[in-house]
């Protein structure tokens, strides 16, 4: 039997996960207009109509969000609606605030 050790912290971990999420501008653009859409939902052939990429782009952006825990989809055929996941988008929030306040 193999011991894995754990070289990194469940908050570094965390940090890392959000940060990729973050690292494309199609899914800071995907995260904001979530957070400013009336509703607070939407479906992703919505979101297709405001951005100039292929929808099975848009799909593995989705995918890399709700892997996140950012986002989440709510399945209705042949439809998906996405929202913001509001615990997990806090405790990305709170990860990263945290992060930011260490003493330089």
């Amino acid at each position: 039997m193999t011991v894995k050790i754990k070289y990194f912290t469940d908050n570094q971990e965390k940090l890392a996960r959000y940060g990729k999420a973050l690292s494309h501008p199609v899914r800071v653009f995907i995260l904001d207009y979530l957070a400013n859409n009336i509703n607070k939902c939407c479906y992703s052939g919505d979101m297709a109509e405001e951005l100039p990429i292929a929808r099975s782009t848009l799909s593995e952006h989705l995918k890399e969000l709700k892997k996140a825990g950012l986002i989440q989809g709510e399945i209705n055929p042949p439809y998906i609606k996405y929202c913001i996941n509001r615990e997990n988008w806090l405790e990305a929030k709170n990860t990263m605030n945290q992060f930011f306040d260490l003493k330089i």
